[in-house]
């Protein structure tokens, strides 16, 4: 990708990342590249300290009442993928919503094939929000799990996850919330959210590396989840069972050194800049593309009535061009790089009737887009609108 592209695909992955992350990664390739957790030595006892600060900025960033209750994943799908495979057994009913990416919905269809799990999907609207009194008229007496989005990944809709979760603690059903989208673009609280479990992905709004991602479990939820991978933690050699006691019951193996320390530089830069900040700049630059998008009469806008029930992913579909089409003239010919396609979330597409225009074209704005970029974008669409 040309570094002279604008980048528009913030949902994907975030891009460009601070310099910090950069630098911190570089640093650790260079002068110390040792693993974590197994060492004594000067360099390993530093890479630890950094690790252990990376937990508790996360443990912050969530509002945590302690760093083991975050778990070191490789991303929000390994992270959901540990919650789902982990808790449900046989027999089990769990709710989920028609919105829901294919890292949930995948699980999910494995487990009522191999372990016989039954899945309830709530209907989202033709803005691809769920309520959330449908989600709790789905429970059954029998319902384990409620696991929902946080936000869409595909029209921005930020889900009524509070209210779900309110009811789930008080009928004593556990929740599981996907935060991929909105870790690092909106103030999270898992009390608040009355969550047993958030999945975050370290790559997106949290502006880490690739292959990073987090888990929050709740206290004493950990005996509740079985660990998917046993093996070395660098703790309890001695035992040749896997250790109970968190996070290293979820964390075996070595882990993505590179990804964490980078992850770390990423959330002290978020800590200073403020995820309220965040959530100023990138409102502003999505409300300044929503409407210009809405002057451009052969776009259709999904959803961003309200701006403040949104994200910065905007989805919208052409009359004139297939979403692939659109997407490749903004970027062969204005070096707009957005993402088409179904985005992973087929449900969600199929409800929006996108899936003859080969889904949709998805702009999401992170927090090093400018005014100046989006009026660009603006003015790339309305040339080809204009044939």
């Amino acid at each position: 990708m040309s570094t002279s592209a604008i980048y528009l695909d913030n949902a994907a992955t975030s891009f460009p990342k601070p310099e910090c992350v950069y630098a911190a990664i570089d640093r650790y390739q260079r002068k110390n590249g040792r693993p974590v957790g197994r060492g004594s030595t000067d360099a390993a006892i530093e890479l630890q300290r950094i690790v252990d600060r990376c937990r508790l900025r996360a443990a912050d960033l969530l509002a945590a009442t302690a760093k083991e209750q975050v778990v070191f994943t490789f991303n929000c799908t390994d992270s959901l993928n540990t919650i789902l495979h982990g808790f449900l057994r046989e027999g089990d009913h769990v709710v989920s919503s028609e919105a829901e990416h294919n890292s949930v919905l995948r699980p999910l269809r494995q487990l009522e094939r191999t372990r016989g799990v039954s899945v309830s999907l709530v209907e989202i609207d033709d803005a691809g929000f769920f309520r959330a009194e449908d989600v709790v008229a789905a429970v059954r007496p029998e319902t384990k799990l409620i696991v929902l989005q946080h936000a869409s990944n595909v029209t921005g809709a930020i889900q009524p996850v509070e209210a779900v979760g309110e009811f789930a603690r008080q009928r004593g059903i556990l929740f599981a919330v996907d935060a991929a989208q909105t870790a690092g673009h909106l103030p999270l609280d898992v009390r608040k959210l009355n969550a047993d479990f958030v999945a975050c992905a370290g790559h997106k709004g949290l502006l880490g590396p690739l292959g990073t991602g987090l888990l929050y479990i709740a206290p004493a939820r950990e005996s509740e989840l079985t660990p998917l991978r046993q093996g070395g933690t660098g703790s309890r050699s001695e035992l040749d069972t896997q250790p109970d006691t968190m996070p290293d019951r979820f964390e075996s193996g070595n882990h993505n050194a590179p990804g964490i320390v980078g992850l770390d530089a990423a959330l002290g830069w978020l800590n200073e800049r403020g995820i309220d900040a965040v959530r100023s700049h990138e409102l502003a630059l999505t409300e300044q593309l929503v409407v210009g998008l809405r002057e451009i009469p052969s776009l259709r806008i999904f959803g961003h009535e309200d701006s403040t029930r949104h994200t910065g992913v905007v989805g919208v579909v052409s009359e004139l061009y297939s979403s692939d089409e659109l997407a490749s003239l903004l970027s062969g010919h204005f070096q707009i790089d957005t993402r088409a396609g179904l985005h992973c979330a087929p449900l969600m597409h199929r409800r929006l009737g996108t899936i003859e225009q080969q889904g949709a074209v998805r702009f999401s704005v992170g927090i090093h887009n400018t005014t100046d970029e989006i009026e660009a974008a603006l003015d790339a669409l309305r040339q080809v609108s204009a044939g």
